[in-house]
């Protein structure tokens, strides 16, 4: 496989890792960061050096951590209860199969539908759902500008 055909590799790599970073089930960071270290080693790590990729992994384990978190988060930061924290994520396991739509509001419902079997109300629920529904979102949107920063980091390196 020539250069060029690497360049479009690594190119394609971190496009489709900025489509996973919102989309369900693909590791969007993850194939951000395999693209910028194509790109490296294409180049021989000589314009995208080593401190360029430790920054990219660090800011990559970052972003997989919020998808970890954010939820949980957002839910615990309104005493969220143990039963509502178990909904959130088997809320965010079983989005996963309902597309983006499901990854984006079935943390919220199973959230909800825990704090409910704890409390028994109906408006503690609702708040429970939307804090953490709210948490989620701030970690989507973090992921993205961390997907971006990763690209930007490659961007400059490779043009300095």
């Amino acid at each position: 496989m020539g250069d060029a055909a690497l360049w479009i590799l690594s190119a394609v790599l971190m496009l489709v890792g900025v489509a996973g970073t919102v989309l369900p089930a693909l590791p969007g960071t993850l194939f951000v960061l395999a693209g910028i270290v194509l790109g490296a080693w294409i180049d021989d790590f000589t314009r995208i050096g080593w401190g360029s990729v430790a920054t990219v992994t660090v800011l990559a384990v970052l972003a997989w951590g919020l998808d970890f978190v954010a939820g949980l988060l957002g839910a615990q930061r309104v005493g969220a209860s143990r039963q509502a924290i178990v909904g959130a994520a088997l809320g965010t396991v079983a989005g996963i199969f309902l597309g983006l739509v499901g990854v984006l509001f079935m943390p919220l419902v199973g959230a909800a539908v825990g704090e409910y079997l704890a409390q028994k109300d109906h408006r503690r629920a609702v708040e429970v759902g939307l804090a953490t529904w709210l948490g989620i979102t701030a970690g989507l949107i973090a992921k993205v500008v961390i997907a971006f920063m990763m690209i930007g980091i490659f961007v400059a390196a490779l043009l300095i």
